[in-house]
């Protein structure tokens, strides 16, 4: 980004962090079309259903619209607008359990019986949908994403250490769910 584009979007924060009603929408609709699309990605990379992403991205929006005050710059607006999509994909799952949609995009083996490998990956879904909301989301970023744990840990709002311990215990409850299953590695 050079210094020009810095500045006009230092700007941008600067009049949606004081919520000014001569400027305040102008620099909202700005930081919307700016980052829309990473709040959605990020939320679907959460819930894995596109329509759920759509909505939750509007709700992300709308909680970024009624709490401008509580914006740091120093933070970052991205970093800010991820961790209220985050809770917002939290708050979805707790309340809606995803069924068959977790794991759409996980990749057949490329080996054996096809047949075989659609029911591992059927329980393999079912098995993270049965998952604590709150085990789920570091799980499906930290290992299905393959983010970086500070990443994940940015986004909840808690420490790296905590979503070790996290997705720790996804992988125990998943390996031990799968097994009772009749998966084994």
């Amino acid at each position: 980004m050079r210094d020009g584009e810095r500045d006009v979007l230092n700007s941008v924060l600067d009049e949606f962090r004081r919520g000014d009603p001569a400027t305040f929408n102008d620099a909202f609709e700005t930081l919307f079309r700016l980052h829309q699309r990473t709040v959605y990605g990020w939320v679907l990379r959460i819930v894995r259903n596109p329509a759920a992403a759509e909505d939750l991205t509007v709700e992300t929006f709308w909680r970024i619209y009624r709490t401008h005050a509580r914006f740091d710059p120093s933070r970052g607006f991205e970093a800010w607008a991820r961790t209220i999509a985050t809770h917002a994909a939290y708050d979805w799952l707790r309340t809606k359990r995803p069924e068959a949609e977790l794991l759409m995009d996980v990749a057949a083996s490329p080996a054996g019986d096809p047949a075989i490998s659609e029911e591992i990956r059927r329980k393999t879904t079912e098995a993270f949908a049965r998952l604590a909301p709150k085990l789920r989301i570091a799980a499906v970023l930290a290992v299905v994403e393959e983010l970086p744990h500070k990443e994940v840990a940015a986004a909840l709002g808690i420490s790296v250490a905590a979503v070790k311990v996290r997705v720790f215990r996804a992988l125990r409850l998943l390996r031990k769910d799968l097994q009772e299953r009749g998966i084994t590695a």
